[in-house]
C-alpha cells in the first residue's frame, strides 16, 4: 500500500487530541515509514508576515500571504511549504502525487514575499510521522479514512470545512460515523 499524494482523514473516535478532526496529506509513504502535512489546522499565533520578519526576508508591497498550520507534532519548529507543482525549488523541491509539491528551503518563501512562487501554497510548521508498519496499523485499527487528495481542498481559506469536505467528497455522511471501531 502507497498511500503518497493521498488523503487521511482522522475518524470521530481519534484517541490523539493534536489529530482530532484532521486532513492530512501524505507526502511521503514506503516500507519505512509515512510522513504528511495537517491541511487544515492554522496556528494562530504566528502569520507568514510574521514569519518572515523573524527570518529577515523582506516582503515587496505586493509579496503574497500564505497560511500558516500546525502540520504535525514532529519537528514544529522547521517550516514546510505544501504548495502546486508549479513551483520548482530545484533538488530542495518534494514532488508529491496529484500534482502537489514540497519545498523546506527558504528560496520558495524568499520568492512568495517577492509577490512569487507557487500559484498555491499553504506553510506547515512541524510534519506528521510514521514509523515502518505503524500507519498501516492505525489505519487498521479504524483511526483514519484514505481517500484521493483534492488541490481544491488542500489550499482552499475555510480551514474547519475540510474535515467534513473531505468527507462528504467520500460520500460521507459526517453525522453518520461512530466514535467507536469495530468490526463485523
Amino acid at each position: 500500500m502507497d498511500l503518497t499524494g493521498k488523503f487521511l482523514v482522522a475518524m470521530p473516535g481519534m484517541g490523539d487530541p493534536r489529530f482530532e478532526k484532521s486532513v492530512i496529506l501524505v507526502c511521503a509513504h514506503s516500507d519505512e515509514g509515512a510522513m504528511g502535512i495537517i491541511v487544515n489546522k492554522p496556528v494562530e499565533e504566528v502569520t507568514f508576515a510574521g514569519l518572515l520578519d523573524h527570518l529577515n526576508i523582506l516582503r515587496a508591497p505586493d509579496g503574497r500571504d500564505i497560511a500558516v498550520h500546525f502540520g504535525g507534532p514532529v519537528e514544529r519548529g522547521r517550516g514546510f511549504v505544501l504548495h502546486s507543482r508549479d513551483y520548482r525549488g530545484g533538488a530542495a523541491t518534494m514532488k508529491i502525487e496529484g500534482g502537489f509539491g514540497m519545498t523546506a528551503t527558504l528560496d520558495v518563501l524568499e520568492a512568495l514575499a517577492r509577490g512569487e512562487g507557487p500559484h498555491r501554497a499553504l506553510l506547515a510548521l512541524g510534519y506528521s510521522g510514521w514509523g515502518p508498519g505503524q500507519l498501516e496499523s492505525e489505519i487498521a485499527r479504524n483511526d483514519w479514512l484514505t481517500s484521493e487528495a483534492d488541490a481544491g481542498l488542500v489550499f482552499a481559506e475555510d480551514d474547519t470545512g475540510k474535515w467534513v469536505g473531505a468527507l462528504r467528497g467520500m460520500g460521507i455522511d459526517p453525522l453518520s460515523l461512530s466514535g467507536a471501531a469495530g468490526r463485523a
